[in-house]
């Protein structure tokens, strides 16, 4: 037996999508919205500036290469500094993400006792010594956290 409608049965069902269109699109706008914060506080975090110290302590280094602000977050260009003086100490301004690193260099075979630093606000975010420290210090941006 067929299944028929009255005109009044049609009116109630396309309330009901339009009622149920209005709540999708608003759900939807709300979650825009939301996703609109999250890029404007990704853009703010991006070009936030901060200031960094980077120190090298040791012995028999050669050059220290450190993010000093150039280039970008996922390709920092990095500064050499020949023959420094030791201790070293060096303050800079970074942008964003820009992940602070420094990275003393030692050719001396019988081994360099080194230490390096990264320090913001006063507190140290990343700190490695030993032997020739090959990696340096490398840290993650203060920014947003």
């Amino acid at each position: 037996m067929p299944l028929l409608f009255s005109a009044d049965m049609h009116r109630h069902i396309r309330t009901a999508a339009c009622a149920l269109a209005a709540v999708g699109l608003a759900l939807s706008l709300s979650a825009c919205s939301e996703a609109e914060e999250a890029v404007d506080a990704v853009d703010k975090a991006v070009n936030e500036k901060y200031q960094v110290t980077y120190e090298v302590s040791g012995e028999s280094v050669d050059e220290i290469e450190f993010a000093a602000g150039g280039g970008s977050a996922a390709n920092p260009k990095l500064v050499k500094e020949a023959k420094p003086k030791l201790p070293w100490k060096k303050t800079v301004t970074l942008r964003g993400i820009m992940p602070p690193t420094v990275v003393p260099i030692s050719t001396d075979p019988t081994g360099s006792n080194l230490t390096c630093k990264v320090i913001y606000k006063g507190k140290v975010i990343k700190e490695a010594s030993g032997e020739n420290v090959v990696a340096g210090c490398i840290a993650v941006s203060p920014v947003g956290k």
